[in-house]
């Protein structure tokens, strides 16, 4: 290897010198940029584990459902709840018992469970759907107020008919008929026009003394 020139050797020494003072420093960040690696990895495997034990949980708890029985539906779903949150399954846990306590007449632990599902998913879809249900319970309890809260929220496109009928099925229950024709003419104008669900919220027009 030729010799370096006193230039060279210079700078060499000079870079000698600047990881010596500074190795300490740069070895810490290294290893928080490896750290963080790992971690990251390690997230994702968990989130991975997370989601298979889940996956078994879940489909335990639609053996469940079909017993129909209370206690054994809401324990499994407790589970998921408690244990995976952050899992797609586990509010749709929550939907299932929900229905599950519907049937048996428990509109208290129903109504809870709708409301995790509501704050705990982030499917606007499954989302919609339990603000549909917990605002149709709510309706035959005759809360008219928040049930149409409930109606309020943001929710998909598709959802705009069946959100529509249910908000026309509150107004027309608090007296309000001209609104409630409105909300089903809406309701009708956005429902798929080969849905039998048409044919029903005609009648209801027909009921209220509107026309199509």
């Amino acid at each position: 290897m030729a010799a370096l020139d006193s230039h060279e050797q210079e700078q060499l020494e000079a870079l000698k010198a600047w990881w010596y003072e500074n190795r300490g420093q740069i070895l810490v960040m290294l290893l928080i940029a490896f750290a963080a690696i790992g971690g990251w990895r390690g997230w994702q495997y968990y989130h991975k584990t997370q989601a298979n034990d889940a996956a078994v949980l879940y489909q335990q708890l639609i053996n469940q459902t079909e017993s129909s029985d209370g206690k054994r539906v809401n324990d499994a779903a407790s589970v998921l709840m408690e244990a995976y949150p952050s899992t797609a399954y586990a509010p749709r846990a929550a939907l299932l018992a929900a229905q599950t306590n519907e049937k048996n007449k428990d509109a208290a632990r129903a109504k809870a469970q709708l409301q995790w599902a509501i704050d705990h998913t982030e499917d606007d879809a499954l989302k919609s759907v339990a603000r549909l249900r917990l605002a149709s319970m709510l309706l035959d309890e005759k809360n008219h107020d928040g049930a149409l809260k409930l109606l309020e929220a943001p929710h998909p496109p598709s959802f705009d008919g069946l959100f529509a009928d249910l908000r026309g099925d509150i107004l027309s229950a608090q007296g309000k008929t001209e609104e409630a024709k409105s909300a089903y003419k809406l309701a009708y104008e956005k429902i798929d026009n080969k849905s039998t669900f048409r044919n029903l919220i005609q009648i209801k027009l027909d009921a209220l003394g509107a026309a199509k």
